[in-house]
């Protein structure tokens, strides 16, 4: 008789799907963008006021439609890109050109190149900051931010960190937060004086790579490079909880509206989270994508994600392989 009550509850835990593995996120590979040009990628972003889609590759952003993968534009830069920023209201965007040590001013109308302004070495990561009215550009040899006036396009400040900055996000009320890669910690910044006031350490996450937010929990999502997720109060920096994700995560994403975070993970998986309550953090679904799929944007509108990859020499098991030239492509996942 127990023998027989357990297995029916067995069998009525796998009828309702309770079982964490039983579980499916609904997302699925839609359709696959092939840009033929040569040269590496990092981030990527996705404009929600109009159709646009900004994809760092090598030393260039291809622009191409966001529903169909169209060729828009192409902004030629001298050296390597690595991510790119909008600022609508003043009819601008911001690229970061890595081993220049600068990042380059664009007219979001006719994409024709403004201005370049100067940084700290490696301009890596970079955002709007909606409350500050600034970009903010992560550097990640000089250890340091800038701060620069998108009205002016001068520095307007130099933030010196203690170790190498990947991404940096912001609360729009005031907070800025940086994940700082080489102490394992989020550093945050008054968005006002521009100086640090708090050093969150994420243990037991370690290297932080990938960064987002939600507004409303106040929480962050941290991507770091032990596999794990790590979910920090954005208003105390206590770790509220560690969740496994895949290798090679690079970026964070997250749905609004959904309540989904998401980690792109270059070993090929997309690992996405169910954000049930502020306290309450859930892996849903690993997704399959492709070797090298490490950064990803978000279309809040669509709830479209973009993650761009290509393919790879057989055997490369180096950490950033060489895309095999003419194959550099993106993928787009929707529910």
């Amino acid at each position: 008789m127990i023998q027989i009550k357990r297995s029916f509850v067995v069998l009525l835990l796998l009828v309702t799907g309770t079982f964490t593995y039983a579980q499916t996120s609904g997302y699925h590979l839609t359709n696959t963008f092939h840009i033929k040009s040569s040269g590496g990628f990092d981030y990527i972003t996705v404009d929600t006021a109009s159709d646009r889609l900004y994809v760092s590759h090598g030393t260039q952003v291809n622009i191409v439609n966001k529903s169909t993968g169209d060729s828009i534009s192409v902004i030629k830069t001298v050296k390597d890109v690595h991510g790119i920023a909008l600022v609508h209201a003043l009819g601008k965007g911001y690229i970061s050109n890595g081993s220049s040590n600068s990042v380059l001013v664009f007219d979001l109308k006719t994409n024709k190149v403004l201005a370049h302004v100067p940084t700290g070495k490696f301009s890596d990561g970079i955002f709007y900051d909606t409350f500050s009215k600034k970009i903010i550009s992560c550097n990640g040899m000089s250890k340091n931010m800038t701060v620069i006036d998108p009205v002016s396009d001068k520095v307007a400040a130099t933030i010196q960190l203690s170790g190498w900055p990947e991404t940096a996000t912001s609360d729009g009320a005031g907070k800025i937060y940086v994940n700082n890669a080489e102490k394992s910690e989020i550093d945050v910044i008054d968005a006002k004086t521009y100086k640090i006031i708090h050093r969150w350490p994420i243990a037991p996450a370690k290297g932080p790579s990938g960064l987002a937010i939600d507004r409303n929990s106040m929480r962050l999502f941290a991507g770091c490079d032990n596999k794990l997720l790590a979910v920090v109060n954005a208003r105390n920096g206590k770790v509220i909880t560690t969740l496994p994700i895949g290798d090679g995560c690079d970026a964070v994403g997250f749905d609004k509206k959904m309540k989904m975070v998401f980690s792109s993970n270059g070993e090929g998986t997309l690992t996405v989270i169910k954000e049930a309550s502020a306290d309450k953090f859930s892996v849903i679904e690993n997704v399959k994508t492709k070797k090298g799929a490490r950064t990803i944007a978000v279309d809040q509108l669509t709830h479209k994600l973009y993650l761009p990859t290509g393919e790879f020499k057989p055997g490369d098991t180096t950490e950033r392989p060489k895309i095999l030239p003419g194959t550099f492509q993106v993928l787009v996942f929707s529910k």
